[in-house]
C-alpha cells in the first residue's frame, strides 16, 4: 500500500519552514516540490514575493538587520509575514504558530528568540493595520 500520511497544519508549517531554510541556504527554489498543496502554494508565494516580505520585515526590525537573523529565524519570520500580509488567517494564529516554531527550532530555552520573534511580528501586524 502506498498511502501518504496526512499532516496536521502545524506539520505542514514545519515543512514550509524547512523548505524556506533550504532555499535560503542554497539560493534555489526550483528544486522544491511537495505533495501538499498548502506547502507548495505557501513556498511559491513566499519566493515570488520575498522582496516585498523582506521590505516589511526590515521596516519592523528595531536595531537589527535581516541578514543577522539565522536562516531558521528568517524562514519563520518570512513565512509569518507572508501569512499576515497575503492570507486571511487570523493574526493571532499566525503569530502563535510562528512562536511555537521558534520554540522548537531556534530558542535555546531562555525564550529570548521567542520574545524577539513575538516583538517583530507584533510590529509587523501593527504596521500592516495602518
Amino acid at each position: 500500500m502506498n498511502e501518504t500520511k496526512k499532516l496536521t497544519r502545524r506539520e505542514e508549517r514545519e515543512e514550509i519552514i524547512k523548505a524556506l531554510y533550504q532555499i535560503d541556504i542554497n539560493k534555489d527554489e526550483i528544486s522544491f516540490l511537495s505533495e501538499i498543496e498548502f506547502v507548495n502554494n505557501s513556498v511559491k508565494g513566499i519566493t515570488e514575493h520575498v522582496e516585498k516580505i523582506d521590505e516589511i520585515i526590515v521596516n519592523n526590525l528595531t536595531k537589527w538587520n535581516i541578514n543577522r537573523l539565522t536562516y531558521i529565524d528568517r524562514a519563520i519570520i518570512r513565512f509569518a509575514t507572508y501569512e499576515l500580509y497575503y492570507t486571511e488567517t487570523p493574526h493571532e494564529i499566525i503569530i502563535n504558530e510562528a512562536l511555537n516554531l521558534t520554540r522548537k527550532y531556534s530558542d535555546e530555552g531562555d525564550n529570548k528568540m521567542v520574545g524577539f520573534t513575538n516583538k517583530v511580528l507584533d510590529n509587523i501586524k501593527n504596521y500592516l493595520k495602518k
